[in-house]
């Protein structure tokens, strides 16, 4: 069940606030997310080599014991490439959440959004984490704080009984350029008030990571500060899921559609997007390459401006098909816009161009590709390129 004006708080035992501490102009920019007890967590992290001094602090608090009751985030300054001053106010700012809340620094986790290579000013990130009210803040507060090129908020939650007990799932998350996470600036955070073993809880997000969030892509870069963490504080009472169990694939198929719906709202958020593009892509020999396969033709610059034109030219996503590294034979595949099939096992299909030419004018593009090949399935989504895309990168910093 969908939970109206849900929240990262809405289960049990969860608190939130967000603030402005002067990072950004005039936006929030600082937020913390507060479990009442300590919470079994799990984390994915971006595979970009560079990686932010907050991914290093964040493995280090779930070094511990893989539980936290705490999440700080910062928007406006990433905290990523700088150096050993970079980790010192990384530290710092677990050190000083820990303190406001009384909890331990191993406690807490610690995430960044916004301009590589600037300093965090830390006497503003100070003042901003020590005014943040966690049992009486505004939690929808905190979903405004980790926004940077946003311009939606992106959040669901989910509620369902399972075992005899309401379980509830909220997620947020942050992300509209520099999206090509593989697990932009992107960041995503996920609560439950289910018992969920940290060992389990970790391979659960890691499986529904790589078949939703490492399924989108806005520009085809990969941040240094991807990140998404959950916290399963068990505050709703059930006994602790089991893998195998009826009670944890319902809470799976909860769990995979909060993470769907963020990837997706990233993907139709991206930088001067006007469309969201969805490549299903079936008869594959195998779940990884009908995923690389999909990914790569929303990764497309050609096929991404050519959807930006209303321009139904098959050429290019049959192109970025070729080069995406997964086995199919050349001489088989159908490909559909829509309900419109374009190409049919690999020669030109004779469609009707007005019904895809008002076809190609809505918000939401549906290519479907069939390999014919074998029975495996794999979906990405993305979204188009235009002019704003371009306006709004030139003049980032300024």
């Amino acid at each position: 069940m969908l939970i109206e004006d849900g929240t990262i708080a809405t289960p049990l035992g969860f608190y939130a606030d967000g603030k402005h501490c002067g990072l950004k102009r005039r936006k929030k920019d600082i937020g913390v997310i507060f479990s009442e007890t300590p919470a079994e967590a799990a984390a994915v992290y971006t595979m970009n080599q560079m990686q932010a001094a907050p991914i290093f602090i964040t493995k280090d608090s779930l070094a511990a014991d893989q539980t936290l009751q705490a999440i700080v985030v910062n928007s406006g300054v990433a905290n990523a490439c700088t150096g050993k001053q970079g980790l010192e106010d990384g530290f710092a700012m677990r050190a000083i959440t820990a303190k406001h809340l009384g909890i331990a620094e191993t406690a807490v986790a610690v995430a960044s959004t916004g301009v590589i290579g600037d300093y965090l000013p830390m006497e503003k990130v100070t003042a901003g984490i020590e005014s943040l009210v966690v049992k009486s803040g505004t939690s929808s507060g905190f979903h405004e704080a980790i926004l940077t090129t946003d311009t939606v908020q992106k959040e669901l939650t989910l509620q369902a009984e399972i075992g005899g007990k309401t379980i509830t799932i909220s997620g947020v998350a942050k992300g509209s350029g520099m999206i090509h996470p593989n697990m932009a600036t992107m960041l995503s955070f996920i609560t439950t008030d289910a018992a969920v073993p940290a060992k389990l809880l970790q391979k659960l997000l890691k499986q529904k990571v790589d078949q939703t969030f490492n399924q989108i892509t806005v520009d085809g870069d990969t941040s240094t500060n991807d990140m998404v963490v959950v916290m399963a504080n068990g505050c709703a009472g059930n006994t602790a899921f089991s893998e195998g169990t009826p009670e944890f694939t319902a809470f799976t198929k909860m769990f995979y559609a909060v993470c769907q719906h963020l990837a997706k709202s990233i993907a139709r958020d991206g930088e001067g997007a006007t469309k969201l593009i969805e490549a299903q892509v079936k008869g594959a020999t195998s779940k990884e390459d009908a995923r690389m396969i999909a990914k790569q033709i929303v990764s497309s610059s050609l096929v991404k401006t050519a959807m930006f034109g209303e321009d139904a030219n098959w050429g290019r996503i049959i192109c970025a098909i070729g080069y995406s590294g997964g086995r199919f034979s050349p001489d088989n595949i159908t490909i559909k816009i829509g309900e419109t099939a374009i190409l049919e096992k690999s020669e030109n299909a004779d469609y009707d161009p007005e019904v895809l030419a008002d076809y190609l004018q809505k918000e939401n593009i549906l290519i479907e590709v069939n390999l014919h090949s074998g029975l495996e399935t794999g979906t990405a989504w993305g979204c188009d390129l235009s002019y704003d895309y371009v306006k709004i990168n030139a003049c980032y910093r300024t």
